[in-house]
């Protein structure tokens, strides 16, 4: 490998050589280690069954999350991308038709809205929460308005009434992007719950992670719930059968004997990423650092869970290239929003379309909130931003 290519670059477009990190941003093998023997024996299980697409394992998983998540149905497919997908899918949304969402979030938000051909229509965020501001939803309402694709965007529920109230007003469905978000809450109700369908996604590095790509679908319409069931595959009830026009998107048996052993863990997990968000909070006061950054916020009723722990700050490429230097992991969720990306550059926009979204994408750094972080591991960094604080 060449210099160039082992050096990083930053949003601003700088590069720096950073040193050997102290310890990693997800570390999932300290997770499988506390797991190891469960996950052992739930994959030679379904080993031994060979029955290896949908089936017990999935069925079982998909009533665990059901329940987790108080709702009636849970359709397990291939990924969370899938999931947006198969949602919209089964709403019969597609050319013609619009999505409002919000441009600051992963491409699959939007990019599920265009692959079956509708157009997402973005509003900005709330610059506290990150996630959509539902100010502004009424404004861009038109005839050919579907749905509204609200994001939980880090683990943080959007602003569901509001968001409701309005698509209730129009007659419109809303899809929950909870992919971060599972076992979050919102005035005592868990997400996947709170609109028309949820969507998970169980890619490694969330709260919930497989051993490769999963997704799943909650509702509490059990009309939806079949239609799901039919598009993931291929749309036939019985072989050969195709009643509607699906697509390949099941969930294996080995993913789901995974995610249950997981599942089983995943409210100490939760807990762990919460109070490691409270001590950075704690630890950010006792260096004095509240008025250089900004953490996360929690509106009174939300249960955040903290797949990510991401503040705001002014000098963030700065920031991180010193971290790096001093060999503390860090991320950018997201440097450059949607409307900006050239995937999306056929819906005409232009820098300050969306001025807080774009705010966000130049001042977010995400530090590790894994559970198994420890609390030196946490003084070390917030100690280098400190360090940083003082040049």
């Amino acid at each position: 490998m060449t210099n160039a290519a082992k050096m990083q670059t930053s949003s601003a477009g700088q590069t720096f050589q950073p040193a050997r990190a102290a310890f990693p941003f997800l570390d999932l093998k300290a997770q499988f280690a506390g797991i190891r023997q469960e996950v052992l024996e739930a994959v030679t299980h379904t080993l031994e069954s060979q029955h290896f697409i949908l089936g017990p394992e999935v069925e079982a998983l998909e009533k665990e999350v059901a329940v987790l998540t108080s709702c009636s149905h849970a359709i397990g497919c291939a990924s969370g991308s899938d999931a947006l997908i198969l949602a919209l899918l089964a709403l019969e949304i597609g050319r013609g038709d619009e999505v409002i969402t919000t441009p600051f979030t992963f491409v699959a938000s939007a990019g599920s809205i265009a692959r079956v051909g509708a157009k997402p229509v973005f509003l900005d965020i709330d610059p506290e929460t990150f996630n959509i501001s539902p100010r502004a939803i009424e404004k861009v309402i038109t005839s050919r308005t579907k749905a509204i694709l609200p994001v939980h965007l880090f683990g943080l529920s959007a602003d569901m009434d509001e968001i409701n109230a309005i698509a209730a007003g129009h007659g419109i469905a809303v899809i929950e992007d909870a992919a971060q978000a599972i076992g979050a809450r919102y005035e005592g109700r868990a997400v996947g719950s709170l609109g028309t369908m949820g969507c998970f996604s169980f890619f490694p590095s969330k709260n919930l992670g497989g051993a490769g790509d999963g997704g799943l679908v909650t509702t509490q319409n059990a009309a939806l719930a079949e239609r799901l069931r039919l598009l993931r595959v291929h749309g036939a009830r019985k072989k050969y059968d195709y009643e509607l026009l699906g697509m390949n998107s099941r969930l294996d048996a080995l993913q789901a004997a995974i995610l249950r052993v997981k599942l089983r863990h995943l409210e100490q997990w939760t807990a762990g990423r919460r109070r490691n968000a409270e001590r950075y909070r704690e630890l950010f006061h006792e260096f004095r650092l509240e008025s250089m950054l900004k953490s996360p916020v929690t509106p009174r009723g939300y249960v955040h869970v903290y797949n990510q722990f991401t503040i705001r700050v002014r000098e963030r490429d700065a920031l991180r290239e010193h971290l790096h230097r001093r060999g503390i992991p860090t991320e950018i969720y997201y440097p450059k929003p949607l409307h900006l990306q050239k995937a999306f550059a056929y819906l005409g926009h232009k820098p300050g379309d969306f001025p807080e979204s774009e705010a966000a994408g130049l001042e977010v750094l995400s530090l590790p909130i894994f559970p198994e972080l420890t609390e030196q591991q946490q003084r070390s960094a917030v100690a280098a931003i400190a360090d940083f604080e003082a040049e």
